[in-house]
């Protein structure tokens, strides 16, 4: 079996923008909101952990890794006591389709969009679930038939199937949940790393705690930026990322890899402007 690391993170680049209409988008916070959801973060937790079923806090905290002690369970399971999570995927799916719709327009139509939503929904089911929780879950799901549904699907399917992987390779470095979004936005340029979007809100007390324990182990310098070893890790863990990312790629053949370049190519853009 060939792997083609560079193809994982050539099509993580192309298929991020499908995904991300569920972070930008009004449709699906509208979708959320039609539930009786009058939050964000509930609609979150309640759309992304839906394919797991009514499981408790912990196993949730476990799976998404990189949200503090308690951020969890301030939703789950209290969000289950306004939808289900069949109502809660459906929100979700229906308001990142109508999303998608409303920006691809006339792309939505073309053989292309067809195209790639197939090819995605090959690659998206060729990799092996083990270890693989939050993939294993929309795996379970069926494909839809529809192809910007489809599209979306298994995007989200391939987005999640790389999360996985990415705390694997996030726990073989040592790094926590919350000390990997400090190093993500250092490498976003976002300086200082405690204003991040997903961080910011965290008390003080906890964010500083993270910081130290980054200066402590020379991750970090007293400033808050990388130092060498702090940078060296952080491409070490998206370097690992990416090989674990590659599997699903292996179920199409090096023209169908092409060809899915090709025609994923104005839709990122497409989503990207």
């Amino acid at each position: 079996m060939q792997h083609h690391a560079p193809d994982a993170r050539r099509f993580f680049d192309l298929t991020e923008p499908i995904c991300l209409v569920n972070f930008f988008a009004d449709e699906p916070n509208e979708a959320m909101a039609e539930l009786g959801f009058r939050g964000y973060w509930d609609g979150y937790f309640a759309g992304r952990s839906a394919p797991l079923g009514r499981v408790p806090a912990e196993v949730v905290h476990a799976a998404f890794y990189n949200f503090a002690d308690g951020e969890a369970a301030r939703h789950v399971p209290r969000v289950w006591e306004t939808t289900t999570p069949e109502a809660a995927h459906g929100a979700r799916e229906r308001g990142c389709v109508a999303a998608l719709r409303r920006i691809l327009g006339d792309l939505v139509e073309s053989e292309g969009l067809v195209r790639a939503a197939d090819l995605l929904a090959k690659a998206a089911v060729s990799a092996p679930t083990e270890g693989r929780v939050m993939y294993a879950g929309l795996r379970a799901l069926p494909m839809p038939a529809e192809p910007v549904t489809r599209l979306w699907h298994a995007a989200n399917m391939l987005r999640e199937h790389r999360g996985d992987g990415h705390i694997v390779a996030l726990m073989a470095e040592g790094i926590g949940g919350l000390e990997s979004h400090v190093l993500s936005a250092l490498d976003m340029g976002i300086y200082p790393a405690e204003s991040f979007g997903r961080i910011h809100h965290l008390p003080a007390a906890l964010l500083a705690e993270v910081m130290s324990g980054l200066r402590d182990r020379g991750l970090v310098d007293a400033s808050g930026h990388f130092t060498e070893a702090g940078r060296a890790k952080k491409d070490r863990i998206e370097a690992l990322t990416d090989t674990l990312a590659e599997s699903p790629y292996d179920g199409l053949s090096a023209d169908e890899r092409d060809e899915l370049v090709e025609v994923l190519t104005p839709i990122a853009a497409r989503l990207q402007d």
